[in-house]
């Protein structure tokens, strides 16, 4: 089979390799689609640690970063008790812990980290099962806190994460969705995909106030940056979730504790609710997965993709692994 690997920081190559054995709770997964997530794309690629403190050696483990994966099962492991050979699954949940990623032919993954999703699907509308996961946990943490149901919620950031937010709020059954962005074309893409409106983040225009009429009742944060997460706090009556990889200080203040006092909230754990909840929703499609897919490429053309993301032309790239050349 072939594989990605990255050899050293803006160097990836598509090499040969065995195709790996399932060991016991295992299955072996050809994999037909992968998506690119575009914080770990872009940050290994240019050397940097996708989280602060985290250890980074090149080349990178065979087949990484790749996560947001489905294929068809091809062979099982001992013990394995869901899945047999011909299932369509998708990852649901990446460890960080395995040797090999899904930016390959083929990838061994635990059982427990995968689901059986329908075989009619469009392979585009359920690869990136995991980011869903991953967004669906943040609504866990505003379920916690009494729900959205009827209520006005932001979101600030309109990546993948937030065009895949701005829609799990309105099946959470938000009265109203804004989605907030420097990027005009991404705020054009959150209408489109359900929010009701949409904003630039400037204060001159939306000024500050938890307890104004255009306040928010609750809002998550999709982009880990301070001056992002403050904006919300100072707009937002109940909780602001952060959603978004945290890497400096957030400032709390004394405007903030009264009025009632606003929760900040930090992320919760992945689990498999949270991913049965969002493929759920794929399947009574309030929730397009394959809108956040802008470019489909071969994976010899990795280095193209990652700077279709770094220059924002691109929101996702799926890779056929094996399309050729």
């Amino acid at each position: 089979m072939k594989l990605l690997q990255l050899e050293a920081p803006g160097r990836a190559v598509w090499r040969d390799a065995e195709v790996p054995r399932p060991a016991a709770g295992e299955v072996l997964v050809r994999i037909l689609a992968v998506a690119t997530c575009p914080h770990w794309d872009l940050h290994l690629f240019a050397g940097q640690p996708m989280f602060p403190g985290m250890d980074l050696r090149y080349p990178y483990l065979p087949g990484q970063p790749g996560h947001e994966a489905t294929g068809d099962v091809v062979a099982v492991g001992p013990g394995v008790q869901r899945l047999t050979p011909g299932c369509r699954v998708a990852v649901w949940r990446d460890t960080g812990r395995r040797p090999q990623g899904c930016y390959a032919q083929y990838n061994v993954l635990r059982e427990e980290d995968l689901l059986e999703v329908p075989a009619d699907l469009p392979l585009d509308r359920v690869a990136s099962l995991e980011l869903a996961m991953c967004v669906e946990v943040s609504f866990q943490t505003l379920a916690a806190q009494g729900g959205i149901t009827g209520r006005r919620i932001g979101l600030a950031g309109l990546g993948p994460a937030g065009l895949v937010a701005t829609q799990l709020a309105r099946a959470h059954g938000a009265s109203e969705v804004l989605g907030i962005d420097p990027v005009a074309s991404r705020r054009d893409l959150a209408l489109q995909l359900g929010a009701h409106r949409t904003a630039a983040p400037d204060p001159a225009a939306w000024p500050a106030g938890r307890d104004a009429a255009a306040a928010l009742d609750d809002a998550i944060d999709l982009t880990g940056v301070p001056a992002s997460i403050e904006f919300l706090m100072d707009r937002t009556r109940r909780c602001v979730t952060l959603f978004g990889v945290l890497r400096e200080e957030v400032r709390f203040g004394t405007r903030h504790l009264f009025g009632p006092g606003l929760a900040l909230v930090g992320y919760a754990d992945h689990n498999r609710a949270a991913a049965e909840t969002a493929l759920g929703f794929i399947k009574t499609g309030q929730l397009d997965l394959s809108a956040l897919i802008t470019h489909r490429l071969p994976f010899s053309r990795y280095a193209d993709a990652v700077d279709l993301l770094r220059r924002k032309e691109a929101i996702k790239v799926l890779f056929d692994p094996w399309a050729e050349a």
